[in-house]
């Protein structure tokens, strides 16, 4: 499966902002889908899961903000991110594997190029 992350961009604290992600392959619907994202000098942390039974996963820091989604008709995954706050500023990825998508970022073997979301106060 190949990625393509985009929607990024730079918005004031308490917006919003929509990133999509972009799949290609006959196996979309069977991939667990996640959003990791990396600050500077930072690891690359879980920020939300999709499985392929649409079971959603998200880390505390985001959750009743964020809104993963998915459309398998289109093979696209979203991120919707609301009340943004200043320590959400990062890149953010998305990354598919088979079925289950977990918070470990090793586990995934499909990842997209990134997409900067930079949160201005």
């Amino acid at each position: 499966v190949q990625l393509q992350a985009s929607g990024g961009g730079l918005v004031q604290v308490g917006g919003s902002l929509r990133l999509s992600c972009a799949a290609s392959g006959r196996t979309f619907s069977t991939q667990g889908m996640a959003w990791f994202r990396q600050a500077p000098g930072k690891e690359r942390e879980f920020v939300a899961a999709i499985s392929w039974t649409s079971i959603t996963t998200y880390a505390d820091s985001v959750k009743g903000r964020f809104t993963i989604s998915r459309d398998n008709a289109k093979n696209m995954v979203y991120l919707q991110m609301n009340s943004l706050k200043a320590e959400d500023m990062a890149v953010y990825y998305c990354a598919a594997r088979p079925l289950v998508a977990t918070k470990t970022p090793v586990d995934f073997g499909s990842w997209g190029q990134g997409t900067q979301v930079t949160v201005s106060s």
